[in-house]
């Protein structure tokens, strides 16, 4: 089924679209995210993707431009990274607002300053409040199949909501990879033509969009459909998810993905490619049973899963690469938060690893782990910057290793 190609995730990402049928692409370059767009143009340009291109004059126009084409009921498709995101803020909150179910490749990359082009998870935990689900993946193929799967969770009637698939820089953007490309005809059975329930742009049935509400009216309402619609996005991961894996033969796993957890007694959490490092290391953690939670969605955050599938550890180590200044890792502080209250815990041990693509190994999460299993069990919220420079280290910092 399918042809194989060696491409990287941003190639995949941009085959996803076109197998997707996006119909409108508004494109702006950013470093590491240009190729997505690029490759999006060559496809175009060969007759082989049949969509309107608009080159808009920033972040902020793509956004715009993608928010008038999804309301006028078409499937659309853009993609950025990092300072283009950021650019993008108020108009990535009016996406959702508007419950267009917009899809957009984030290939994550670290926030100036200072300047940094590699991998890092703050771009998109920045807009983790915004209303967007978010999607995490760890290879280039998971990049393509999660376009197309997160298209008929956000198309559904009960979501209508944007979506994000969060691609590392460099490490997935860039890296070549054997990846299967489904054929059109297998990808359009199982992704019908996008139909909005709801009112399009008409130019002869003109409506407003995205007016005034008042605090007495409906404005509260309409956040409390976007909380319950991202509710009803968690159920609706799992059952498409399983509904590809049979289809295509890939199983990503649905909200979470758990390997060799059942037996363990401590979990490793992450997100991204720290998931594949990490699934590296576990055959080589000798101190104790230890098994993985790959965290795929982390909007809607999977809390019922957490809970299902940690409750019984004794340790917790989160891998988090963003940091949410003054507190610890955002990841950590979602599974704190799962985990609170229940009878006897796991300690949950937080770790700020590969900031503007630092280089985190199988070794490092390796000794990770070990530390994390000495920690006292009456140090509160545990978080620690692993990896920081000798001349840092030096300075005793409370919570460096």
């Amino acid at each position: 089924m399918g042809e194989w190609k060696l491409i990287n995730a941003n190639q995949a990402a941009a085959h996803a679209a076109r197998l997707a049928r996006a119909a409108v692409i508004p494109a702006y370059p950013i470093t590491p995210q240009t190729t997505v767009v690029e490759t999006i143009e060559e496809f175009i340009h060969e007759g082989i993707m049949d969509a309107e291109y608009i080159r808009v004059e920033s972040e902020h126009s793509a956004m715009a431009a993608a928010i008038g084409a999804s309301a006028s009921g078409v499937r659309t498709f853009t993609a950025t990274s990092s300072q283009g995101l950021l650019y993008m803020g108020e108009v990535v909150f009016w996406a959702a607002g508007s419950r267009l179910p917009i899809g957009m490749v984030i290939v994550d990359r670290a926030v100036g300053p200072p300047w940094n082009i590699h991998t890092d998870h703050q771009d998109a935990m920045s807009q983790r409040d915004s209303g967007w689900i978010q999607m995490f993946v760890s290879s280039a193929q998971e990049a393509l199949d999660s376009v197309i799967t997160m298209y008929k969770v956000a198309e559904n009637p009960e979501v209508l909501l944007p979506f994000m698939v969060c691609i590392d820089a460099f490490i997935l953007s860039h890296t070549y990879m054997p990846v299967n490309v489904p054929d059109q005809a297998e990808v359009d059975s199982f992704l019908p033509t996008y139909r909005p329930p709801h009112w399009m742009l008409d130019p002869d049935l003109p409506v407003d969009m995205g007016n005034l509400v008042m605090p007495m009216e409906d404005y509260m309402e309409m956040r409390w459909s976007i909380h319950t619609s991202m509710e009803k996005a968690k159920e609706l991961l799992n059952q498409i998810s399983r509904e590809f894996a049979e289809r295509f033969g890939r199983d990503h796993g649905g909200l979470v993905k758990a390997v060799d957890l059942e037996d363990a007694d401590v979990a490793i959490v992450s997100l991204g490619t720290l998931s594949s490092e990490a699934e590296y290391a576990l055959k080589r953690i000798d101190t104790a049973k230890t098994g993985l939670l790959k965290v795929r969605m982390f909007r809607p955050f999977p809390r019922e899963e957490i809970i299902k599938l940690l409750k019984d550890k004794d340790v917790v180590v989160v891998l988090d690469r963003s940091i949410s200044f003054g507190h610890s890792g955002p990841l950590a502080m979602e599974v704190r938060s799962a985990l609170y209250g229940i009878d006897e815990a796991p300690k949950v041990v937080n770790f700020i690893v590969g900031l503007g693509g630092r280089d985190v190994t199988y070794k490092d999460i390796v000794s990770m782990v070990n530390f994390a299993i000495k920690v006292p069990e009456d140090e509160v919220f545990p978080c620690y910057w692993y990896g920081l420079k000798d001349r840092i280290r030096s300075l005793r910092l409370k919570g460096v290793i």
